[in-house]
């Protein structure tokens, strides 16, 4: 009995030693640990990391780069190359336009003010009581519009012309005959017949060999001058009727051809004192008559077929 008891003993000290020299359950390593040391903690309570994660370098910034291509030659003179050509390309597209248009002279038919405009729609309407139609000159140069009221211009053209055409837009629209098409083709007709009437202006001229200062411009404006008439006689159909449409239209085709002919008359029709003495055209005074009353008479012809179709 005494043995048992020891060997008992024995063997539960054996278990006691065992049970110290071996590591936790809870805490046996699966893997072995290579970290040199466990990260530091931050004032905050994290963990930081063991990789650099700084401001990055000068080189990889933007700034830096934007630097290195400025200060490279090569990337200096290939943009010294792109902006002469440029300006070679913009020199070139000036050199054309200038071919078939001058910008400058072009801004002289828009300088106009408000009383010049006043003036110019009232001597259209009302050209008979206008008395001096002579264009005034400073060193062989025609004043501008804003100071010489029988000065031609575009601006009043343009407006006129731009105002039909939402006018005509308005007319269809209260016939419920409006559609973009029938707009655009209102539109383009009356383009064509100013082109195709200058075109034949200038092809007379041409042929007869009249000598005059007469521009494209001019004859642009002159041709123009029927949409401020064109308006006035849709205006009037559409508030009085057939009956309303029809005085409008003898009215401003009266003024008009008045006003057509009294201008064109200092430029087209030379004197007979600058005939005699062999300044003049080399045409016929009879033919240069003719082609001034042909484009006063010309006016009320497309009056009439550009303004029929929208008053009924």
């Amino acid at each position: 009995m005494p043995n048992e008891v020891v060997e008992l003993s024995w063997i539960l000290v054996e278990l006691n030693t065992k049970a110290r020299a071996a590591p936790p359950a809870g805490d046996s390593v699966l893997f072995e640990d290579t970290s040199s040391a466990a990260p530091a903690m931050n004032s905050q309570g994290y963990y930081t990391s063991g990789y650099n994660m700084g401001e990055p370098s000068n080189d990889m910034q933007g700034g830096g780069g934007m630097n290195n291509l400025f200060a490279d030659p090569m990337a200096n003179a290939a943009m010294m190359y792109g902006s002469s050509l440029a300006n070679q390309g913009k020199d070139m597209v000036n050199k054309e336009i200038s071919r078939f248009m001058s910008v400058n002279k072009l801004k002289y038919f828009f300088a106009v003010d408000t009383r010049y405009v006043l003036k110019k729609l009232m001597i259209l309407m009302f050209p008979y009581t206008h008395q001096d139609w002579e264009v005034r000159y400073h060193r062989d140069t025609p004043l501008t519009p804003r100071q010489d009221v029988n000065a031609s211009d575009l601006y009043i053209p343009t407006m006129a012309f731009i105002t039909y055409i939402l006018l005509a837009g308005m007319a269809l629209g209260i016939q419920k005959r409006f559609s973009p098409e029938v707009l655009g083709l209102c539109a383009s007709t009356a383009l064509v017949w100013v082109i195709i009437e200058v075109l034949v202006m200038l092809l007379s001229l041409y042929l007869l060999t009249v000598h005059t200062d007469l521009s494209t411009f001019d004859l642009i404006a002159y041709s123009g001058y029927k949409y401020v008439g064109m308006i006035f006689t849709v205006l009037c159909g559409l508030l009085f009727g057939s009956d309303g449409y029809f005085v409008a239209l003898a009215w401003s085709s009266f003024a008009l051809m008045f006003f057509i002919v009294r201008s064109l008359k200092m430029k087209i029709l030379p004197s007979l004192s600058s005939d005699s003495m062999g300044m003049g055209s080399n045409a016929k005074p009879q033919l240069r008559l003719y082609i001034t009353v042909a484009s006063a008479l010309f006016q009320p012809i497309i009056i009439y077929w550009l303004t029929s179709h929208l008053v009924r």
